[in-house]
């Protein structure tokens, strides 16, 4: 399996509960190394554009205005099959789903205030770490 990178977003819900340091512990436990991090505050034209694949679906506004809410931590993470780990630290969207000990089943509060973000394919990935990071910015 190859080295992949892929985008992490701590949410605000887990941030306003001061739970960054628990979230990143479970990914570098999974063997993913977090090679860039910034805390940041979204505003909703930027959590727009972020999620603009989404725009005609009815969670839409709701989702970006909650991406707004409060400071959030976008991270690349980087290791083997990246993308895939970082999806099963995550667990399922809804934390009902969400398999003991993920981030989700641990940490989320429903399905819109789920804790985390995860990018979910390789060309995904790329195009989610360029919104956020410029390439010095990624320390491997």
């Amino acid at each position: 399996m190859a080295t992949e990178r892929t985008l992490s977003i701590i949410k605000p819900d887990a941030t306003k509960r001061n739970l960054t340091g628990k979230i990143n512990a479970k990914f570098e436990d999974a063997g993913l190394r977090i090679v860039a991090q910034k805390r940041i505050h979204l505003t909703p034209a930027q959590a727009g554009k972020f999620y603009e694949v989404h725009a005609e679906r009815p969670f839409y506004g709701e989702l970006c205005e909650f991406m707004a809410s409060g400071p959030v931590v976008v991270q690349v993470l980087e290791g083997e099959g990246a993308i895939a780990k970082n999806r099963e630290v995550m667990g399922a969207t809804n934390p009902k789903d969400a398999a003991p000990g993920t981030v989700r089943a641990e940490f989320a509060e429903s399905v819109g205030e789920n804790s985390v973000h995860g990018s979910d394919a390789p060309e995904t990935a790329k195009e989610e770490i360029a919104y956020f990071f410029a390439g010095l910015e990624l320390v491997g």
